[in-house]
């Protein structure tokens, strides 16, 4: 029976769109909410790329002007100074191959490091799922990676000598390594740096010694045979590698050592969205 009354839009019931409850599994991640949130993403992607040359002269130009640069002073100081081996190849073209694709997961690492601190201001205020903000940047820097590639498709077209090899069609597997591996430590110590803020200069200082210890302004050829076994404690030395012999074909493609960086890529990406699902629960009273 009823009273004769109906309900109007004041007294329904209100059905929401999205229910917030607190977080309690130690993986509590839901890929599918990043779809949702895509268009999100999308703004954090045109944000971060419009603001990097926001009110500068050359703009956009300085997306070609950094890795020329970075090449002139190596070709210089390692090809002409200290005469290292770039197994035969123009060593402008050598060490250009080397730098973009360590300029990727570089910048992935570097900007995502610093998630919860950055972005403070604005996980106090609404609520969006934290991990659509690491995922846009690996996105833009991946539009900053494609800019620069073609420009190293123009030098690699002007030493004609070189030939592309099978192996490029491994190109966008190397490139998702280098996202994750670059986002996994990224936000590993982003959520660590809310408590230990040293780990941002850290962070910056360690990926430049590490890029040292990669075969980017040496072939790993020229290591000894008895230290190479290094290189597979290093996720990026086989990636370098494999990205250099895609286009230029030299270099080493060791399949078992790039099965064990693909590993461990793998075990860091895992490892850094459990630490970060743990630690966005709570940021919020110690930032």
């Amino acid at each position: 029976m009823t009273d004769g009354t109906t309900m109007n839009d004041e007294t329904r019931p209100a059905r929401w769109d999205k229910v917030l409850r607190a977080r309690r599994g130690w993986f509590d991640i839901d890929p599918g909410e990043l779809w949702k949130y895509r268009d999100l993403i999308a703004l954090f992607v045109w944000r971060d790329f419009v603001s990097n040359y926001k009110q500068t002269i050359l703009g956009p130009l300085w997306y070609f002007i950094q890795p020329l640069l970075t090449t002139a002073v190596f070709t210089v100081i390692f090809g002409m100074v200290a005469r290292l081996p770039t197994d035969g190849l123009p060593p402008f073209l050598f060490y250009l191959s080397g730098v973009i694709a360590w300029r990727y997961f570089s910048d992935c690492l570097n900007s995502t490091s610093n998630t919860f601190v950055g972005n403070s201001h604005l996980f106090g205020k609404v609520y969006f799922p934290r991990l659509t903000v690491p995922v846009s940047v690996v996105i833009s820097n991946l539009v900053t990676f494609g800019i620069q590639l073609l420009l190293f498709m123009a030098v690699f077209m002007y030493y004609w000598l070189v030939h592309p090899q099978p192996a490029l069609l491994l190109l966008p597997v190397l490139v998702v390594q280098m996202a994750a591996l670059g986002l996994g430590f990224g936000i590993i110590i982003s959520s660590m740096t809310i408590r230990y803020r040293d780990l941002t200069q850290l962070a910056g200082f360690g990926v430049q010694l590490w890029m040292y210890a990669t075969p980017v302004v040496y072939p790993a050829s020229s290591l000894p045979e008895n230290w190479r076994w290094i290189l597979v404690l290093n996720p990026m030395a086989p990636v370098i590698e494999a990205f250099r012999y895609a286009f230029l074909g030299t270099g080493t493609i060791d399949l078992q050592g790039w099965l064990i960086s693909l590993a461990t890529t793998l075990c860091v990406l895992f490892a850094g969205i459990v630490l970060f699902s743990k630690v966005e629960r709570t940021f919020m009273d110690t930032v």
